[in-house]
């Protein structure tokens, strides 16, 4: 396949997930190639959820500014028993948090989809295939070979590495046969999307979960007029029942009739909660949806594979430029596995309390002072680049590092670019890295002094890298800096 068409990564799926890759590997100046079965954008809800850390990442890829014009900003959830009695309380924070943006968002996903798509418009490196679809891959040590049905038309081609973004049924997994983990979650749950023909004050804006045995729901206040119910489902109910039309407003009778909203969309879910045995076979590799599932109590799942994007897209660029790197793709599972179940497991204890108002589960997931109020977790994801930097692990390794701002009001993610950058209270250093001095900047200051330290590494994902407590470590740092040859690193990850 000599004279075939080759590119450094092919993504398959083109949803929030492999589009936050595309554009954080476009960023890279990889040549890229995007295979999307679908023809055509679709236009109807389906993720309604992302957090701070997610927005961040749209930060990074250009569209935040956008998007943030068209989500709305969600208060929190509350879980109610039968009576209407709250049981358990999930207040968001209104101001910006240390990540730069607010803890919760609720979107209608076809404007995130378009804004990602329109970025990856701009890049001449990256080569998106609507209708397309994947129909082989070959790994040859070397390279992939692959295959595609392009509208019709068979296509050959190769790639350095291949990534299934392409949902929970992924062709890319079944290639790498690759079995899943079943964490044990699994139930059929009613979603209705409705579009309000005016305002109902009444709904609140707060998500409910209905807390009860014989009637589990959830309502979410989305962006504009558009409202989602999703209703626990018994197992004699079939799905063309479920869906029925004059079933679903009797359910919604307490809350809408069809003089006051219109259904744009009804569909059957099976919610599952599974993690993939491995994401990564060779140069094949797998991401969101494709390497696990959640279950939406939380609004973790599209969250979870911008995280795996963010994880992945620096790494993937540095074994394209640096191919002795390639076992730093080894940390990709072994960062983001962990990472996900954790959020899984909390998911899947929302759900058995919304399905049987346990109070030994509330109990559980009750954190601080107020023991009526649920936390979010914020797992670290470890301190596993430490051996590839040659240092001595630390605590903080692996903890999201919060987003200053700098002198003139600039955050340090734009100002650092998707870089590695270096945060000291040593002037006058000439590094290939992005280097901010401390020094009468506040807020750097401030970061430095929660981790006790005097440099601070950060990776491209805004992950802690190494940690410099003292003038020796942070002399071994930058030794560090220079023995992992971060700057082949910095030709492959630019700034935007």
């Amino acid at each position: 396949m000599s004279d075939t068409p080759h590119y450094d990564v092919v993504i398959v799926g083109l949803g929030p997930t492999g589009a936050t890759l595309a554009n954080l590997l476009a960023l890279c100046g990889l040549k890229l190639l995007v295979l999307e079965r679908e023809p055509a954008l679709y236009k109807l809800p389906r993720a309604v959820h992302f957090d701070d850390e997610t927005m961040r990442v749209f930060q990074t890829v250009g569209v935040a500014d956008a998007l943030s014009e068209k989500v709305r900003i969600n208060p929190g959830m509350r879980f109610v028993d039968g009576h209407g009695n709250v049981i358990l309380d999930w207040p968001r924070p209104q101001a910006v948090t240390d990540q730069g943006w607010h803890a919760s968002y609720r979107l209608h996903q076809p404007d995130l989809d378009k804004l990602l798509r329109d970025a990856l418009s701009h890049y001449e490196n990256c080569t998106v295939l609507t209708g397309a679809s994947l129909t082989g891959a070959t790994d040859r040590q070397d390279l992939v070979d692959f295959c595609y049905d392009h509208r019709g038309e068979a296509v050959e081609a190769s790639t350095a590495y291949l990534v299934g973004c392409d949902g929970a049924n992924s062709t890319v997994r079944q290639l790498m046969d690759t079995a899943l983990d079943d964490l044990g979650f699994h139930e059929r749950w009613l979603v209705v999307d409705v579009i309000l023909n005016q305002e109902v004050p009444r709904l609140g804006d707060h998500t409910i979960q209905y807390c009860d045995p014989n009637h589990p729901m959830t309502y979410c206040r989305n962006p504009g007029r558009r409202r989602r119910w999703e209703m626990a489902l018994s197992e004699g109910l079939s799905d063309q029942e479920a869906v029925n039309e004059k079933r679903i407003w009797r359910l919604l009778k307490p809350w809408i009739t069809p003089a006051i909203a219109t259904i744009e969309r009804r569909a059957v879910y099976t919610f599952r909660s599974s993690v993939a045995a491995k994401w990564r076979c060779k140069r094949l590799l797998i991401a969101g949806d494709s390497a696990h599932l959640t279950p939406p109590f939380m609004g973790q799942g599209m969250c979870a594979g911008i995280r795996d994007a963010a994880n992945l897209a620096w790494k993937l660029a540095i074994a394209c430029r640096q191919p002795q790197r390639v076992d730093l793709l080894d940390t990709y599972q072994a960062e983001r596995d962990p990472h996900v179940r954790r959020f899984i497991e909390t998911a899947v204890n929302l759900g058995r309390l919304i399905n049987s108002v346990d109070p030994h589960t509330a109990d559980a997931l009750r954190t601080g002072d107020n023991n009526a109020v649920m936390a979010t977790p914020t797992p670290a994801i470890g301190a596993i680049l430490s051996d590839w930097l040659a240092l001595t692990p630390q605590t903080d390794n692996g903890t999201l590092c919060s987003q200053p701002l700098l002198h003139g009001g600039q955050s340090l993610d734009v100002a650092a670019g998707y870089r590695f950058a270096l945060i000291t209270t040593r002037a006058d250093l000439s590094l290939p890295v992005p280097v901010f001095n401390a020094a009468g900047q506040p807020e750097l200051t401030h970061l430095l002094q929660q981790h006790n330290a005097v440099g601070l590494l950060l990776r491209p994902d805004r992950y802690l890298a190494a940690i410099a407590r003292t003038d020796v470590e942070l002399d071994n740092l930058l030794g560090a800096i220079t023995h992992a040859e971060l700057h082949k690193v910095q030709s492959a990850v630019t700034q935007h």
